[in-house]
């Protein structure tokens, strides 16, 4: 079976981490797995030493250069599915198809992975019209889908994963010494973009909190994006310039995240998130908000917290239970690991993934 994948991201975010991942996994398996990437992407880069790598992305979701470029490309490679990872990815595959269709066609898969309503616009309505199958990484953001209009029989869930046992095998960063913090400071981490729906302000609100009751705590945020300034002044009004740090984007991001204490996720709306799934297998209990597919990847009380969005006071409460009981933070990181391990590995993503593939093209078989 030959598919072939397209992401349109430059940012490298935990979307990009799965697309990587399912592309190695089915070539792990004997199967051939192209990829279609922003040329200027760290997916690209990342990806540059393989083969059967595209640079290619379109300008906007209506690109008709860029889509006549990837019908050339599916014409030429014929592969069997066609893989769309993002909104734009889908536009281009979907316009693409309608260009120049090979034969036999390909199925065309369209991957969702946050908790976010799809847009009804009549553009968005034909593309997804063209998709013969959805991938949803948790049953939230199914839901969702099937709320907006997606024939339920056209979705199915395949959870992320993620490399548990690399993660395992990291060694741990020194925290401490890479943010001059003090020596015995507990450290509260976070990894996330920098965007209003991963909810850092409502974070630095709980290490308010939080630092009355432990002084010595500090939080490490890590990751970029557009609020990066905005949150930086919500630090300094909260008198916090000592206690919280934005580490912008880290490519040590998981070796810093070994070095944590505890993971904390503050996120108004997620599809099942991977550095979740990340924290996990780094043996790192969480105190995370009970939204999107947040509740399907913890078991609350076993491996964290959850808590309400918005929540600061509640968030806080839990991140000082865990920072004064260290044996059950201990205890609940190893639950965390064994969740992390039995549910969320890249071989279950991929067996799913591939299941999936099999499913629609026996299904287009007897049309």
């Amino acid at each position: 079976m030959f598919s072939l994948h397209i992401d349109t991201s430059r940012a490298w975010r935990g979307s990009q981490g799965q697309v990587m991942y399912t592309v190695m996994g089915l070539r792990s398996r004997r199967q051939r797995a192209a990829l279609v990437a922003h040329p200027e992407g760290e997916l690209c880069r990342r990806m540059s030493e393989g083969t059967d790598l595209i640079p290619l992305a379109p300008r906007n979701e209506i690109d008709l250069s860029a889509a006549w470029r990837l019908s050339r490309v599916i014409k030429q490679l014929r592969p069997d599915v066609v893989h769309a990872h993002d909104a734009a990815a889908v536009a281009m595959a979907a316009t693409a198809l309608s260009i120049a269709t090979p034969a036999p066609a390909p199925v065309l898969v369209a991957s969702h992975r946050i908790d976010a309503h799809i847009d009804h616009n009549s553009f968005s309505r034909w593309k997804h019209g063209q998709v013969d199958g959805f991938i949803a990484n948790c049953e939230a953001v199914r839901e969702r889908l099937v709320a907006d209009g997606i024939p339920r029989e056209k979705t199915t869930v395949v959870h992320g994963g993620v490399d548990v046992e690399r993660i395992v095998q990291l060694p741990a960063a020194n925290v401490h010494a890479v943010f001059y913090l003090p020596t015995h400071a507990p450290i509260v981490g976070s990894v996330g973009a920098l965007v209003t729906r991963k909810g850092q302000h409502h974070l630095i609100d709980a290490a308010a909190i939080v630092v009355r009751a432990v002084p010595d705590a500090r939080f490490v945020i890590v990751g970029d994006g557009e609020l990066r300034e905005a949150l930086e002044e919500h630090i300094r009004r909260k008198h916090l310039e000592r206690h919280v740090f934005l580490a912008g984007f880290r490519a040590d991001a998981i070796e810093l995240l070994k070095g944590f204490d505890l993971f904390a996720l503050s996120s108004l709306h997620e599809g099942m998130c991977t550095s979740l799934v990340d924290a996990m297998a780094a043996s790192k209990a969480a105190v995370a908000t009970s939204v999107g597919g947040v509740p399907e990847v913890m078991a609350d009380g076993e491996t964290g917290f959850l808590v309400p969005p918005r929540d600061h006071e509640a968030m806080a409460e839990k991140i000082i239970v865990l920072l004064k009981g260290e044996s059950l933070r201990k205890q609940m990181g190893a639950a965390a690991l064994e969740r992390a391990r039995s549910q969320f590995t890249v071989d279950h993503m991929v067996d799913g993934t591939m299941a999936t593939y099999e499913r629609l093209l026996a299904a287009r078989a007897t049309l």
